[in-house]
């Protein structure tokens, strides 16, 4: 299997006041279990007042690297540093760090103001931040009943006014829209994006990748522990082969655009009554023009860029052949 890296991790990164603002930079970080590498040479930089999405399948290697970002587990090798401080020292660190992971734990007698309260006091936050909280996730009117009464969706959000309570510089989410509905996904997506505009670093991990692609401005892809891209979401995409879709007015020239396309050196497909060509939206006049002079009429003819889940999908069906 081979992984392509892009924008990694430069070596220098990690050492104090070199290059750009960096919130979290790993290099070669890796952990085994025995004789698997759940996580495998991952060196990434993720800058400073970003959304960035953490995105692989189940079994990547994204709880096992969030764990060893914050902390909880040790390395088999290689190095890394959350907020300029490296993850051997997680005291000089963590207070500036908000976490949700792996779903939120709280006390389901407790109401959400309660619980936020134990935690304000047990962390040494201020407690007059709970109600302003409360308000930011949007459960100010809910903020007296019990935890264990409240949807998935509701205690979701109580997580991360929890994880919020620090005022942290990064904010570590994983999988914040679960159990959200539209409604609630939406709340959630405004709530990260303007936590990002003020200067918050918010690291999310999710499987959910239309949502990735809509909140996020930075993309960190791995497969099998191993990364894929890091890097701006929107290079990404954009170097995914773009494709036009044609449709004729008679299925059967669907033949005369194909060749007239493969002509132009732009590979075609058919899909049922449509024609997927691998070519620029440059390229959909000239095809058009082609076509009428064939005497072929289109009745559809538009351009479509690949997105997140499909250029997923395709990077990773890549790495298994190889």
């Amino acid at each position: 299997m081979t992984a392509t890296n892009v924008a990694t991790a430069d070596p220098a990164d990690l050492q104090a006041g070199a290059g750009p603002a960096t919130a979290i930079a790993t290099q070669g970080l890796t952990k085994r279990y025995g004789s698997r590498a759940a996580v495998d040479d991952l060196s990434i930089r993720v800058p400073s007042g970003v959304v960035a999405g953490f995105v692989g399948l189940n079994g990547a290697g994204k709880t096992t690297t969030i764990r060893m970002l914050l902390g909880l587990i040790t390395p088999s090798a290689g190095t890394a540093e959350v907020l300029g401080q490296p993850i051997s020292r997680p005291s000089a660190y963590l207070h500036q760090v908000g976490a949700m992971i792996e779903g939120p734990a709280f006390y389901p007698t407790l109401s959400a103001r309660a619980n936020l309260d134990v935690l304000a006091v047990l962390g040494g936050h201020p407690r007059a931040r709970i109600d302003q909280l409360l308000e930011q996730v949007g459960l100010a009117d809910r903020a007296g009943d019990r935890y264990g009464s409240y949807s998935l969706g509701m205690k979701q959000r109580l997580g991360i006014a929890a994880a919020l309570l620090p005022e942290p510089a990064l904010l570590v989410l994983d999988e914040p829209a679960n159990g959200l509905d539209p409604a609630g996904i939406l709340e959630v997506r405004d709530l990260l994006r303007g936590l990002a505009d003020q200067g918050t670093t918010v690291f999310v991990s999710s499987h959910l990748l239309a949502e990735v692609e809509q909140i996020s401005d930075w993309l960190v892809m791995i497969d099998h522990g191993r990364l894929l891209y890091d890097g701006p979401i929107d290079q990404i995409i954009e170097r995914q082969q773009a494709e036009l879709m044609v449709a004729t007015e008679q299925p059967g020239e669907l033949g005369t655009v194909a060749r007239l396309a493969a002509e132009a050196g732009h590979p075609s497909t058919a899909n049922g009554h449509l024609l997927r060509i691998q070519a620029p939206a440059s390229f959909a006049a000239t095809l058009n023009r082609q076509a009428m002079a064939q005497g072929v009429t289109l009745v559809e003819l538009r351009h479509e860029q690949p997105s997140l889940e499909e250029t997923f999908l395709s990077m990773t069906t890549q790495t298994e052949v190889q």
